[in-house]
């Protein structure tokens, strides 16, 4: 190991004099009486020079003790961990039971689907008023990486949606729809609600970070990722039809081939980039020409969640 890099690892391995710890032992004396309990507070008054040595800690009631790393947690992190769920509440539930809408995005949806596609599952779920009202509260997203499959808790989807995020926006436009309760209904009745002139902002933003890894693995490689080349564009595309018409279009069958085309690497990155930017000037265009409203619905956003909420905490739930 290098000099730096055995720096690097003591900087981050050993804890600073003045840093506050919780014992995880009894500190006893030589005769073994109890000088200061199990999850006595004490402050680090010696940090050894590496991990092989003692901590030197003086506790509230003027003991001073040598401890070894694992005979110790850093206060702050020993009350994060102290307020975290307790597994068994949430082994009570299996909260992939109240979701209340799933649906299919990404390739299947938009018609760029090969052979070998993912099929994508996002939705919402919402939790059971015991859990939401609990000190611990409910996770704002499941997520299963074995099946493709995501779901946001119903407060994090409306908070989303109302910023136009493009995927939850998607989420709400998309024809592939597999589970959708009567909730689930009245919100997709609802979607158009979330729709602004925050769409100009929110897709631009998507646009340039992705814009931006292209660069700089052309830089870096040579070569760039076509697939986000394509979904570069695509988006594009779909913040122009937002603005104009007032909808999020989910397939693409007009520009199917082009896209694919861009996927498979079959156009020079030089144009594509020449899209892009004729692209720019026309979700500007639509920008300044769109007659959707300057902000989304909060207040009809806010109702809606308030009656789901109510709904759960009702016998036969939603």
């Amino acid at each position: 190991m290098t000099v730096t890099n055995r720096l690097y690892s003591q900087f981050h391995l050993i804890l600073p004099a003045g840093t506050q710890v919780v014992a995880r032992v009894e500190i006893k004396d030589a005769g073994g009486r109890i000088l200061a309990p199990r999850g006595a507070v004490g402050e680090i008054v010696k940090a050894p020079d590496d991990g092989s040595h003692s901590y030197r800690v003086r506790f509230v009631n003027g003991v001073e003790a040598a401890l070894r790393r694992h005979e110790m947690t850093i206060r702050k992190q020993y009350q994060r961990e102290a307020a975290q769920p307790d597994e068994d509440l949430l082994a009570e539930y299996d909260l992939y039971d109240f979701v209340i809408y799933r649906c299919v995005v990404g390739s299947r949806a938009f018609g760029l689907a090969g052979e070998d596609s993912d099929i994508d599952r996002r939705g919402v779920y919402l939790p059971p008023a015991d859990l939401q009202w609990s000190l611990y509260g409910a996770p704002e997203q499941l997520e299963n990486e074995a099946t493709q499959e995501c779901y946001w808790e119903l407060r994090k989807f409306l908070i989303l949606a109302l910023k136009a995020n493009p995927n939850i926006l998607e989420c709400l436009y998309t024809p592939l729809v597999e589970t959708a309760t009567p909730i689930a209904q009245e919100l997709l009745a609802m979607r158009e609600i979330f729709l602004s002139k925050l769409v100009y902002q929110t897709y631009n933003g998507y646009v340039m970070s992705q814009f931006k890894k292209l660069e700089q693995d052309l830089r870096s490689t040579g070569g760039i990722k076509w697939k986000h080349a394509m979904h570069l564009i695509r988006l594009l595309m779909s913040g122009v039809t937002v603005l104009k018409e007032g909808l999020v279009p989910m397939n693409v069958a007009e520009n199917r081939d082009l896209l694919l085309a861009i996927k498979r690497g079959e156009m020079e990155w030089g144009e594509v980039n020449r899209m892009r930017l004729d692209l720019h000037k026309r979700f500007d265009e639509a920008f300044a020409n769109t007659k959707l409203p300057e902000r989304p619905d909060y207040e009809r956003a806010n109702d809606f969640l308030i009656k789901a909420r109510r709904a759960m905490a009702q016998p036969t739930g939603v």
